[in-house]
């Protein structure tokens, strides 16, 4: 990480600090991502905030899909919020109606996220401890705007955070994401023998993770790409069963002007649900050394019926009891 970023997840990592005594170690991640990513959203957001704000009020009878199309393209991201008010405008009573008021305000692809999250629950708590005002501050004075950190610097931070978060909850960190530099040289490999996508300008990729964690994978390969041919677009489609890393990679796309709706939660080999779809590129980390007994009979069925139509032709592992190692890499 750039220096000029590496000392950000240590300050936004120090709201813990408030939080200690009136919350367990393990709980401390599941206040500040959120927050996080609370914060980046309405940074990036607030360039066309005035407009979407503007035309709010005329959409208020409007059908709900027109409206949406109409605040989306105001905003000119793929998500919004219609409410005035962020984190510095809360105000010192009502925090918690307010920011409740605040987060409904968001389009429902952004809302979702804090849903994961359970992020209503955890305000809550904050409220009663009376910590709620002073975190809401704490992050309020961190510029998390995309002129100030590139969406590549802000996934590190969001990579350092899950990190801390991973330790704090006594979880294995390679769960949450995959280190930046197998992530690079992965990425590298993939893009290696596609000479169009190189150059061409206008090409138009997909690129797909089942295991997406945090959306490392994704977002290394939009950068990648980038960074070689400037014209190009890789699409990013993505299931992840982690409802926190869900929620991250979900917010990090939508900086990104992705379209959300291409990343799915839940279970990958029992309940893939991109099934229908195809991928120009795919890379993902599995979960190694990770018990499938409970979805045994569902990649059972999709071998014995389905065979190299589907994702297990070549076989599945000795016994469902074996730890599961992937090569669908």
């Amino acid at each position: 990480m750039d220096t000029k970023f590496s000392g950000l997840p240590a300050f936004i990592w120090s709201v813990a600090d408030l939080l200690r005594g009136d919350f367990k170690q393990s709980q401390f991640g599941r206040i500040i991502l959120p927050f996080t990513i609370l914060r980046r959203l309405e940074c990036v957001l607030a360039p066309t905030k005035s407009k979407v704000l503007a035309e709010a009020d005329k959409c208020r009878n409007m059908n709900a899909d027109a409206a949406e199309k109409i605040l989306l393209n105001k905003a000119g991201l793929s998500f919004y919020n219609t409410s005035p008010m962020d984190l510095n405008t809360l105000g010192e009573t009502q925090v918690l109606d307010n920011l409740e008021t605040y987060v409904q305000s968001f389009s429902p692809a952004a809302r979702e996220i804090f849903e994961h999250f359970r992020f209503s629950e955890f305000i809550e708590k904050l409220d009663e401890a009376n910590l709620l005002y002073g975190v809401a501050r704490k992050f309020a004075n961190i510029d998390l705007s995309a002129t100030t950190v590139p969406n590549y610097e802000m996934g590190l931070i969001f990579e350092e955070l899950i990190r801390r978060f991973a330790e704090s909850s006594n979880e294995t960190a390679g769960e949450h994401f995959t280190p930046r530099d197998i992530v690079r040289l992965t990425t590298s490999l993939v893009f290696a023998g596609d000479d169009e996508v190189l150059s061409k300008p206008g090409v138009v990729r997909s690129i797909y993770d089942p295991t997406a964690g945090t959306g490392g994978f994704l977002s290394a390969g939009m950068e990648f790409l980038h960074e070689l041919n400037p014209q190009a677009r890789l699409v990013g489609f993505g299931q992840e069963l982690n409802p926190e890393s869900y929620a991250i990679c979900k917010g990090d796309m939508l900086v990104k002007d992705q379209d959300v709706k291409n990343i799915k939660q839940g279970n990958t080999l029992s309940d893939d649900k991109l099934y229908a779809e195809t991928f120009d590129y795919m890379l993902s980390n599995p979960p190694f050394g990770v018990d499938w007994k409970k979805i045994e009979k569902g990649v059972k069925d999709e071998h014995k019926f389905k065979g190299f139509a589907g994702r297990f032709g070549a076989g599945t592992p000795r016994c469902p009891m074996a730890r599961f190692y992937s090569y669908s890499i």
